[in-house]
């Protein structure tokens, strides 16, 4: 069972009665669920998840205004729940809050995450929310949401980037690939400067997978789960193993020469996805021509003047 199912349960069991039974008359004004940082919020735990910021437990979303009406109430009834569920303790939490389970008042929730209590409703917002953050604001399950106020942030959010800003991102990523991996990683290898080899090639690998989210026009999680997540993405998924590949052959002459290979067949089939998308104009594999091109498209001017490697 993983964390998002012992969660449920947990809730169903326990949760849910409690609510009925001492907030019957705020049922309508709670939302419930589990979402947030952390893998099992993603649904990506495991075993080896367990040994830290793991429990069985629940967050109860509210606004500021319940929050000052019963949220010491409603904290203290959320802490008298069973300290162990189906083998797994449960953290103390502090009747001061700042806790990712209990009572979390819903504008605090996104304004952590987000940097403000709604969705990006700007440029700068949208381009400067790191995407683990935005994932991470959509991750999990609601369990209940009558009042609508915590969902309404998650269905703007889940709608994904607005097309320039995806386009924006792209180019910029796309940018640094052409810089890194196809250029740079060679000169370096050339130099015998192996170790700086190294550093451009993550460089490459780092920003590939996010240019694969982004044609998804899904959220890079955080890196650790970044390969993780590519398994279910639509576009470009079957790249995980050329890009880990990348990082874990050597730098002799034999496999350096591998290495670029597998960096221009990489470039090669991300440029046919920009195509494919007509994102870019650009006809030719090289992944600089790419970005300026797709930077082109770019329709809001204040967007498209910006520097190339804005935004990442």
């Amino acid at each position: 069972m993983n964390g998002l199912e012992l969660s449920r349960e947990f809730y169903n069991q326990y949760g849910k009665p409690m609510l009925e039974k001492e907030f019957a008359d705020k049922l309508g004004e709670i939302a419930v669920g589990l979402a947030g940082e952390g893998s099992e919020c993603l649904g990506y735990d495991d075993e080896l998840s367990r040994d830290h910021d793991f429990e069985a437990g629940f967050c109860l979303w509210i606004t500021e205004k319940a929050e000052r009406e019963y949220g010491f109430r409603l904290e203290r009834a959320y802490a008298k729940l069973p300290k162990e569920f189906m083998g797994v303790k449960r953290q103390t939490v502090s009747p001061a809050g700042g806790n990712r389970r209990g009572v979390i008042v819903i504008d605090d929730f996104y304004t952590k995450l987000l940097g403000a209590p709604t969705a990006p409703d700007s440029i700068k917002r949208w381009l400067y929310t790191p995407a683990p953050s935005l994932r991470a604001a959509i991750s999990g399950e609601v369990y209940r949401d009558d009042l609508g106020k915590f969902s309404a942030v998650r269905e703007e959010l889940k709608k994904g980037y607005p097309e320039d800003i995806r386009r924006k991102k792209i180019s910029a990523h796309a940018a640094v690939m052409a810089q890194s991996g196809t250029y740079n990683y060679e000169r370096l290898i050339k130099r015998g400067e192996t170790g700086a080899a190294s550093l451009a090639l993550f460089e490459f690998v780092k920003h590939a997978v996010s240019v694969i989210y982004l044609l998804n026009n899904v959220y890079e999680p955080f890196y650790k789960w970044a390969y993780r997540g590519m398994r279910d993405l639509q576009v470009l998924s079957d790249l995980e193993f050329a890009l880990t590949g990348l990082t874990e052959l050597g730098n002799s002459r034999k496999e350096a020469a591998e290495k670029r290979e597998i960096i221009q067949d990489i470039a090669t089939i991300i440029t046919d996805e920009f195509k494919a998308q007509k994102i870019t104009t650009a006809t030719c594999n090289n992944l600089d021509t790419h970005a300026f091109s797709i930077t082109d498209t770019i329709e809001n001017p204040e967007l498209r003047n910006m520097n190339i490697f804005e935004g990442i």
